[in-house]
């Protein structure tokens, strides 16, 4: 009897469907259209109340793995302290195609390629709409005084793929605007990811200092997420809005807090980003981070006062290790351990 051929699934695991999705759905709507995404929280966050005061916004990782991210948010949560009827915790789910096949989810379902996602691309269906967007509409219906009129911050955090997410949203952002109108502190917390956006053509070099890069060498190297070349459909063009400088000043007026992990220095490692595009920013993740940390200082030397990056000794490409560590605690709920 002949034996069946056996071959490894060589696709890498996040191009797997999804063990579980969230059961509750938010609508996210644009001129563009509308679709739904799925999301997990800690409580019917669109029912109003007085209690809440914080919101901390998880975004999962390559592996879309939500569920994973709302335990682990839930734990730090306790860890800090936090009282669950003050503290919300969201997690919205960003799905691919496959996912919504796999489950047989509704047509509204939004979907994306497997990681286009992390740098605010358009959804493949059944709207072109951003993860950026869907951030946004979070944003939005946070910032309704009638629903949450006791809130005074939201943290917006993410690790790996999702720290990715949040780098880039930071820079971006169209949703603070509704927050800040409020009096609503904003902060993003980005934990671990394989790249971040630049605004200019320098590069780390070897010796640790600064060069225009040789765009012979990597085409790519500039273009968005990697830099402002080609930016996604989600950033306004109209005006300035979209230029650099523009887009620069802002992100560096707000508070941004990127916790590395000491021990996230694996060149090697599965999920880390080798394209050349990213290589041109380090070896692995923790060079990366340092390496952007000086770039923002060395572009700034009046001082970014509410940028801050750390390393979390012993720690690497973890986020429970990052997120419950007392720099972690701290940057997620304002306390520690």
């Amino acid at each position: 009897m002949t034996q069946p051929l056996i071959t490894d699934d060589e696709r890498a695991p996040n191009e797997h469907p999804v063990a579980v999705v969230a059961s509750r759905h938010l609508s996210v709507a644009t001129q563009a259209g509308g679709g739904t995404v799925p999301v997990l929280a800690n409580g019917d966050w669109l029912v109003p109340t007085r209690d809440v005061k914080r919101a901390v916004i998880l975004i999962h990782g390559r592996l879309r793995n939500a569920d994973t991210y709302f335990d682990l948010a839930e734990r730090a949560c306790a860890l800090a302290g936090g009282d669950a009827a003050d503290t919300l915790l969201i997690v919205p789910q960003f799905l691919a195609s496959a996912d919504v096949s796999a489950h047989a989810l509704p047509p509204s379902m939004l979907h994306w390629e497997w990681t286009s996602w992390m740098g605010g691309e358009n959804a493949e269906g059944p709207a072109p709409l951003s993860s950026f967007d869907v951030l946004d509409a979070i944003l939005h219906t946070l910032a309704s005084r009638e629903q949450f009129a006791s809130l005074s911050e939201v943290v917006i955090a993410g690790h790996s793929g999702g720290g990715q997410v949040v780098q880039r949203y930071a820079v971006v952002t169209q949703g603070e605007a509704t927050l800040v109108a409020r009096g609503i502190a904003l902060r993003y917390v980005v934990a671990n990811p394989s790249s971040y956006v630049y605004f200019d053509a320098m590069r780390p070099t070897a010796s640790g200092e600064f060069a225009a890069f040789d765009a012979a060498a990597c085409p790519s190297f500039n273009r968005w997420k990697y830099g402002l070349e080609g930016l996604p459909a989600y950033v306004s063009t109209s005006g300035d809005a979209g230029s650099a400088r523009v887009l620069e000043s802002r992100y560096a007026r707000r508070d941004v807090t990127v916790l590395l992990g000491g021990a996230d220095c694996d060149p090697q490692h599965p999920a880390l980003d080798r394209s050349c595009a990213a290589q041109t920013q380090g070896a692995h993740r923790l060079e990366r981070g340092l390496a952007y940390a000086r770039y923002m200082a060395l572009r700034h030397p009046e001082g970014l006062a509410k940028h801050r990056t750390l390393v979390i000794d012993g720690v690497g490409h973890d986020a429970k290790g990052i997120f419950s560590s007392a720099q972690g605690l701290v940057a997620l709920f304002g306390v520690g351990s």
